[in-house]
């Protein structure tokens, strides 16, 4: 796993007092019980009894003693070291965790630490993708994506949609890429429209016809490679101009609200939650979409009023069983879903079915959702996360240390930064899907 070298630290303390701490607890129960029996024999034999502290078991108590000051080290750097929380809770969420999915606890302590869930990268990155000019008509650009409008091979219109290596946080695009995060991102939506597909078929559509550059008429065969990966080719609709936010547990804007006021979004919540707590049901959350500047949170009522009152019930019961077949399915597999959004628009040919909302944009990764990993959840902090709360987390610290004001143009994210935030998107392809994409 890349980390960082108090996080290294952190580690290597913890395993050494851990070491230290059993071969001296060890040597200490064993020295000290032989030092007991020789000095009982040495008494009822006549003998002259053993007297004074053996070597063994002051080199035991010293032990003990390096042992704890290793853990308060170990300790102390983890307070530093984002996703790293305090070990011996590591562990308590762990066997929780495992007692929660029918496992057995006892033998936890044999199981590899996986202190953060970032696989190892050490392999060199290719350049990222930062932009593409290709020749297809009406390119616009948004944080991430490059969107092309084309006419396939069958003369229908669609959308092409390229998931650049771009990454933002806190509205600013930073100044270098996250090498194949986009196809990662990609890849992820590819899943999960599949699964849309073959588990809602009959409640709801959605926009992806293909992900083969191939398909897309004009492209040279170096412009076909550049997007191997990264395209989605999609339907052409209106947008209905609602962000369809999703909330299963309390946190980030919905956590701040309720400590003000005890309600999310202006929906009124029980007394008593801690931060990052399961709610009890998935709440249906809208915001606006706007074209330029932040997306404000809405209620439902308002969200009639843009859409129509049939067109918003329409899109809350498709988003909330959306996100309750993704959640379901990734708990099983070890990523807890606390929220996400999606984004809907109507077909742009009409025709029957005209007013079904179509499910467009990317969906479900971690770009649009907040993926926790399960075997670490413990309500009443924030979470280690698989999406890019890494990145927040470090400009936090160019912010907090003066470096950095929330501005354009972004920072360049060091090399370290850049890996492990790969890292965790690899990690989060691979558990959802079982499969190791390639890099």
């Amino acid at each position: 796993m890349n980390r960082t070298r108090s996080e290294k630290l952190g580690l290597f303390c913890f395993l050494l007092a851990r070491y230290l701490f059993g071969v001296a607890l060890g040597i200490g129960l064993v020295f000290g019980a032989l030092w007991v029996v020789a000095t009982y024999l040495g008494r009822i034999g006549g003998g002259k009894p053993a007297t004074g502290i053996p070597w063994p078991i002051i080199a035991a108590a010293i032990g003990l003693a390096a042992s704890l000051i290793l853990f308060v080290v170990a300790h102390y750097l983890s307070r530093y070291s984002d996703p790293l929380k305090t070990y011996g809770g590591y562990f308590a969420q762990q066997r929780a965790a495992r007692k929660a999915a029918g496992k057995p606890t006892n033998s936890l302590i044999r199981e590899p630490i996986n202190m953060t869930s970032t696989p190892t990268l050490t392999s060199p990155l290719p350049a990222g993708l930062m932009k593409t000019d290709l020749p297809l008509s009406n390119r616009r650009q948004g944080k991430v994506r490059d969107i092309y409008d084309a006419r396939l091979a069958d003369g229908r219109d669609a959308l092409v949609l390229v998931a650049s290596d771009r990454i933002s946080a806190f509205d600013v695009v930073m100044s270098n890429p996250v090498p194949l995060k986009g196809v990662v991102l990609t890849q992820i939506s590819k899943f999960w429209f599949s699964m849309v597909a073959a588990k809602l078929a009959g409640k709801v559509q959605h926009h992806l016809l293909s992900t083969d550059p191939a398909d897309i008429p004009g492209l040279s065969d170096k412009e076909r490679q550049q997007l191997k990966g990264r395209v989605m080719v999609g339907r052409k609709t209106k947008v209905i101009k609602i962000e369809c936010v999703v909330r299963g547990y309390i946190t980030g804007s919905g956590w701040k609200e309720y400590k003000q006021e005890g309600t999310v979004c202006g929906i009124n919540l029980p007394a008593g939650l801690k931060q990052c707590d399961k709610l009890a049901e998935p709440l249906f959350t809208p915001s606006t979409k706007e074209d330029v500047g932040h997306d404000e949170n809405i209620s439902f009522e308002q969200a009639c009023e843009i859409a129509g009152t049939d067109m918003a019930t329409k899109l809350r019961d498709l988003s909330l069983a959306i996100y309750i077949m993704a959640r379901d399915y990734a708990l099983e597999k070890g990523i807890i879903i606390a929220d996400t959004k999606f984004e809907f628009g109507l077909p742009v040919e009409g025709g029957p079915g005209g007013e079904i909302p179509v499910l467009i944009d990317e969906l479900l990764t971690p770009d649009s959702s907040r993926f926790w990993p399960l075997d670490q959840y413990e309500p009443g902090h924030d979470q280690p996360s698989f999406d890019k709360q890494y990145v927040r987390n470090y400009l936090e610290t160019l912010v907090n240390e003066g470096r950095w004001d929330k501005t354009p143009p972004g920072p360049v994210l060091p090399d370290e930064v850049v890996r492990n935030s790969l890292a965790k998107y690899l990690d989060a392809y691979r558990m959802l899907t079982g499969k190791e994409l390639s890099v």
